[in-house]
């Protein structure tokens, strides 16, 4: 039998026997965890199912069937003699050597004669032999046919530990197995079997805490097997690998200039460059520069890939080239996929291609609520540029040629983002200038070499060709440069400044509404500009009732609400279920789990906002979207009042599209003033467009004299201030407010003169 040692470090474990310091086997157990304890359970665990058992949880008692079998077998006999167990041994376990039933049958001896000690009757003891020989035949028989062996065989047990099991692993220890037990929660259950720590010793290192929560050996398992995956996954790898910035001299321009036979001789690398450039060093002579840098790359020979604000999206024949099938696994995409990556020209640069690929998609499958669909629509669209810019980057690849992609304006989205990481792992300088700075780019990578320079530029194409060059004098930059200071965070804001804005619908008192009416919003409460969004108070009201029954005040009152910004509702309703509606017929087809499908829409033929602004129609859809995903109107994806909610908002009336069109975010914003002053039921289509109003930005009032119900009863949770303003009137009728003037606001002459 061989003695219990002390390792002298976690490496031990893993040394021969004629290796280690003391010739013994290690019995241990860890209570604790660091990064380096993590480390060895993972080797430790590899080195267990390779060559050794690991037991997660309890061993099984022998079921009816194991002792049926074991009966039938070996029979019923037991003696306490050394003679006994070596000969029941070999009969049970036929494969042992001689030496290996021996070392086994002195051990478990001197555990039985320790149990009869303690006082444990013969039938116990039979018991205790029956089960060891049970759990050594099911579940420790492909270890102790090595016993003996240099390679010393490795047993991992999880969990709280029972005595009759430790009991075995004592007599697996002696005969010479290392054991290693995980004890996540403590030493204390293990103390009250073995107080003295006579069968194994517990771990002591600096800087141990508890185990994390989640950790667990199936958690080891299923990285481990995501690890063999993902090695199965790659195949034949490349023998070349890329050294990306680190040869560089940080010079900008020059480094891409050099040659790349001049950058490094490891005849194993290519070496590349992977930049940002943000800002410009001379805004007078920075488009000649970038012209300059082309000449001299094309006089160079170095092949050159320019795209301008923007990757263009794949075309349907493009994406239809791409062969794909359905997929359960984000690992099963990424292999079958790769299989489009075709370059004949060089294996070699196919299979750096594959791996790059590969290496960005699952590292974005691993990212947090990584959608499967989502995810092989980004891999597909990554293979579509791929294939598009191929020829044009490669040629006849060679090493160590290496083409050069150049991203002008940033990174405008994820796909972008990962598109030009891919190609930054392949023979490829990339790089990203984004010369305006309050143009923002996405793009994140641990590789990327960043230099940024404090002036700003907006200048949106490259340029390519010397008919084609602009450069700005210095009286326009010194413009644009005062257009910067006076519009950046300044409380000044030019028009049209901001595309995307938010509402915040504010909580008012009934007199505040005319107070907040026309004022501009960056005036109001809780206005705010963060990120190029702007934070957009808005009243949202109802007004129940008239104040203190007087109904001349009342219609003066709401008369006073007309502006040329407001868009005024008497007739109940403004919107019948059964009027014309021709993006009704298509609704459908515009909305997809959840999503409102944009492009679809705006290629669609009957689609009526194709000629506001770009912003324009993003934020019209946008708040579209919002308004679906709030489910603020009843039966949102319950009984298709979803489709009733696209079509309505896409079929807006001219006039509310047209205060739409020339709303800016920081000034007045449009009004929708709606009086029912009947019992006539407000429709669904109305409760959508108030609704939606609030989201784009509209202060939307309701006046209802009668204090009935009006949109509120359409909505799952109250979005909107109710005001109780005075006594309910009934069968009123709304004056002609378009015979009055609709300015009543004083002008200077007015004032002036006390006109009237």
């Amino acid at each position: 039998m061989l003695e219990h040692v002390k390792a002298q470090g976690l490496d031990d474990f893993f040394l021969p026997l004629d290796k280690r310091s003391a010739r013994g086997i290690y019995f241990y157990r860890i209570n604790g965890y660091n990064e380096k304890i993590g480390d060895f359970i993972r080797r430790y665990y590899e080195a267990a199912r390779k060559e050794g058992v690991v037991i997660i949880g309890r061993i099984p008692n022998p079921d009816e069937k194991n002792l049926s079998y074991y009966q039938e077998m070996m029979g019923t006999d037991f003696q306490l003699s050394m003679g006994f167990l070596t000969s029941s041994l070999g009969k049970w376990l036929p494969r042992m050597n001689e030496y290996q039933r021996n070392t086994v049958a002195a051990s478990m001896y001197d555990t039985f004669v320790s149990l009869r000690k303690a006082g444990k009757n013969d039938n116990m003891l039979k018991n205790a032999y029956i089960k060891f020989m049970c759990w050594l035949y099911y579940r420790f028989e492909r270890i102790v046919g090595r016993l003996g062996n240099d390679n010393i065989p490795k047993i991992l047990y999880e969990g709280d530990i029972s005595y009759y099991e430790l009991l075995l692993l004592a007599v697996l220890a002696d005969a010479g197995c290392d054991v290693v037990l995980l004890q996540y929660t403590g030493d204390g259950n293990y103390r009250k079997i073995d107080g003295e720590s006579a069968w194994s010793d517990c771990l002591e290192m600096p800087d141990m805490t508890a185990f994390p929560a989640s950790f667990s050996l199936r958690q080891v398992q299923e990285e481990m097997r995501k690890k063999a995956d993902r090695e199965r996954l790659y195949g034949e790898l490349p023998e070349v690998a890329n050294c990306t910035n680190a040869w560089i001299g940080g010079k900008g321009f020059e480094d891409f200039r050099t040659a790349p036979a001049n950058r490094g001789n490891d005849a194993k690398l290519f070496y590349n460059c992977f930049y940002r450039i943000n800002g410009v060093e001379d805004k007078l002579t920075y488009v000649s520069e970038l012209h300059g840098f082309r000449l001299g790359m094309e006089k160079d020979g170095r092949r050159m890939v320019i795209v301008d604000g923007g990757i263009p999206q794949p075309s349907m024949e493009e994406i239809g080239s791409i062969r794909r099938r359905n997929y359960t696994k984000p690992e099963d995409m990424a292999l079958d996929l790769s299989c489009n990556i075709a370059y004949t020209a060089s294996r070699e640069l196919q299979r750096l291609m594959v791996k790059s690929f590969l290496d960005i998609i699952l590292e974005e499958a691993a990212g947090e609520g990584a959608s499967l669909n989502r995810l092989t629509n980004k891999a597909v669209i990554l293979l579509c540029w791929l294939k598009r810019y191929q020829e044009a980057l490669f040629g006849k690849w060679s090493m160590p040629q290496v083409g050069c992609f150049i991203l002008f304006g940033g990174c405008k989205g994820g796909n972008e983002a990962l598109f030009v990481r891919l190609l930054a792992r392949l023979p490829v300088d990339v790089l990203v200038l984004c010369p305006d700075l309050n143009t923002k780019c996405c793009l994140q990578d641990g590789m990327l070499y960043e230099m940024s320079f404090s002036e700003s530029l907006a200048v949106t194409e490259f340029p390519k060709e010397e008919a084609g060059l602009q450069a700005g004098t210095a009286a326009y930059h010194a413009e644009r440069e005062l257009d910067t200071l006076m519009y950046g965070d300044s409380g000044i804001y030019r028009n049209q400044q901001y595309g995307k804005a938010v509402a915040v619908t504010l909580q008012t008192m009934y007199e505040e509404i005319a107070i907040l009416w026309r004022q501009e919003l960056k005036y109001r409460p809780n206005f705010s500009t963060v990120d190029g969004v702007v934070n957009m108070p808005v009243v949202f009201a109802k007004v129940s009732g008239v104040k203190d029954g007087n109904l001349a005040r009342y219609w003066t009152g709401i008369r006073e609400l007309q502006t040329e910004e407001t868009y005024m509702v008497r007739n109940v309703p403004y919107i019948e279920s059964t009027d014309a509606n021709p993006m009704k017929a298509h609704a459908a087809e515009f909305l997809k789990n959840g999503r409102i499908l944009k492009n679809k829409i705006k290629q669609h033929p009957d689609y009526p906002y194709g000629v506001l602004r770009d912003t324009v129609q993003d934020h019209i859809l946008d708040k579209l979207q919002l308004l679906i995903d709030q489910k603020t109107v009843k039966g949102t994806f319950e009984n298709g009042t979803e489709y009733t909610i696209v079509a309505t908002v896409l079929n807006l009336k001219k006039e509310l599209v047209r205060l739409i069109q020339k709303f800016d975010f920081t000034k007045e914003n449009p009004k929708f003033v709606y009086i029912n002053t009947t019992e006539r039921v407000i429709s669904l289509e109305d409760t959508i467009v108030a609704a939606f109003l609030n989201l784009a930005g509209f202060d939307v009032v309701f006046f209802v004299p009668t204090g009935y119900q009006t949109v509120e009863k359409y909505f799952n949770r109250k979005i909107m201030e109710e005001h109780q303003a005075g006594e309910y009137m009934y069968d009123v009728q709304i004056p002609d407010f378009a015979a009055r003037s609709q300015n009543t606001r004083p002008t200077w002459r007015d004032i002036i003169f006390k006109r009237k």
